[in-house]
């Protein structure tokens, strides 16, 4: 409970000398708004170092698995199983709600902050599911699980911001509770991305339920916070880089359209795989079938990364940069059938881990396979690398505004924003054709039904019925 106690020590000693400062600020609405903005100060502060020294320890892990892999590629069929059951088991025993992306949990815990239901978003987030959503996510990318980062960050970014809201001293002024969660996983996305924009529009399209005029200012500072400090400890960074885009051609709406139809319609449909198959694998009730199933998806993707290449393991990012920044810019056919297979797997294994990054590797696989039909130049493929990256994840999270202004900011390529957003609209329509919801609303129910049935008492909140309309 390390991490409690500094927090808590930090924000009490405002009640004693910060207080008698505070007291000596005659504005009482200045006053009022300096010590609501605190919080998310602190947060955001806390929640760019984290996230900095999360993805230093997941690089690290991703490239202990490429050692492994080209020293003895065999190798991986006793590490991926091993590392598949380390992780999850330590969810199981320890945290069973720091299992998947995160951002469901996220999203339930919104609905949960209310009067009657908060004490119930303890469960979701707090200093153990960090911890665990840490370990967990390490390990199984250790062992070539293909799972991101991302979205774990946004569930710890929330867990900080919650933490930090519930060890203010009772004096201090009020603080909307839902509002200080999607700020701190608009901020965990801000960080995890370095995205400050990508951030907000999350926040907006997916997370908030209230008009954002009501907490902009607390929202952009968090956001902003959050990116400084991750900025400041890792340096000023693109996710991916500047890939060339100077040579487009007018024809390459049409490779756009035909990559948004294939990547929109595959994130929809592995999303309704992933959702078919997490029940059937929660029924197994014996402990040694769920074991028996985590070791099948680990030989699974140890089987392809031994006869397949280092592409079908880990999260995808060097997919993407190899495709975007090299001569190397078309895959295998196949390729983007592994990303996603393993993408499955590794999700439906129970473990902790989240399908942003995946995603968008999965989507940059197709743009890239699409691309070699259209024998494009470099800078045709590269829009149609990075139009599959937004139209897979508008696919998978339905958020077309996000992905879009998401791989915007990772490459700064801001002249194809129009290419960009063509692939977004597209895709999320013809995602609409599989499910009508994104899999983080389907499993966000999932999750709120889960913590309700625990606490049998306790009348369900109106947000879990929007589903059914």
């Amino acid at each position: 409970m390390k991490g409690n106690q500094v927090i808590s020590s930090a924000i009490l000693r405002l009640k004693g000398t910060g207080k008698l400062l505070f007291d000596n600020i005659k504005n009482e609405k200045l006053k009022e708004n300096l010590l609501q903005a605190i919080p998310f100060w602190i947060a955001s502060g806390a929640t760019g170092i984290i996230a900095v020294a999360y993805s230093k320890l997941f690089l690290a892990a991703e490239r202990t698995t490429m050692v492994v892999y080209h020293y003895h590629k065999w190798l991986l069929f006793l590490l991926t199983p091993l590392c598949f059951l380390a992780s999850w088991w330590v969810v199981k025993k320890a945290a069973p709600y720091a299992k998947g992306s995160g951002i469901p949990q996220v999203m339930a815990s919104i609905d949960l902050a209310t009067p009657k239901h908060y004490g119930l978003v303890k469960k979701l987030l707090s200093l153990r599911i960090i911890i665990i959503k840490i370990i967990s996510s390490i390990v199984i990318v250790l062992g070539g699980g293909i799972v991101g980062r991302e979205g774990p960050t946004i569930q710890i970014a929330a867990s900080i911001f919650k933490i930090t809201h519930s060890r203010l001293p009772e004096w201090w002024p009020k603080i909307s509770k839902r509002n200080i969660l999607v700020a701190g996983a608009a901020s965990g996305l801000a960080a995890a991305f370095n995205t400050p924009l990508g951030g907000i529009v999350f926040a907006v399209e997916e997370l908030s339920k209230t008009h954002i005029n009501y907490f902009k200012s607390a929202l952009f500072t968090a956001v902003i916070i959050a990116g400084l400090t991750a900025q400041g400890l890792a340096g000023p960074y693109l996710y991916l880089g500047y890939p060339d885009l100077r040579s487009l051609q007018t024809s390459v709406f049409l490779g756009i359209a035909v990559v948004a139809l294939l990547a929109g319609l595959s994130g929809g449909i592995m999303s309704k795989i992933i959702l078919v198959l997490l029940p059937r694998v929660a029924a197994l009730t014996k402990t040694r079938q769920h074991v028996l199933y985590i070791v099948l998806c680990a030989l699974t993707i140890a089987t392809f990364g031994f006869f397949f290449g280092e592409d079908a393991l880990g999260s995808g990012k060097q997919l993407m940069t190899r495709t975007l920044f090299t001569g190397d810019k078309i895959v295998h056919w196949y390729t983007p059938f592994l990303r996603i297979n393993g993408l499955i797997f590794s999700f439906t294994a129970g473990t902790s881990g989240g399908i942003f990054a995946p995603s968008l590797s999965a989507g940059a696989s197709i743009g890239s396979a699409i691309a070699g039909w259209f024998h494009y130049n470099d800078s045709n493929t590269n829009l149609l690398i990075l139009s599959g990256m937004v139209a897979f994840l508008t696919g998978v999270t339905r958020s077309p505004f996000t992905a879009a202004i998401l791989v915007l900011e990772m490459t700064d390529r801001h002249s194809v924003i129009f290419h960009l957003m063509v692939a977004a609209l597209l895709a999320n329509i013809f995602a609409a054709i599989i499910d009508k919801h994104s899999i983080y609303e389907h499993l966000k129910m999932r999750y709120l039904h889960e913590v309700l049935k625990e606490e049998p008492d306790m009348p369900a909140p109106l947000a879990t019925n929007h589903l059914n309309e």
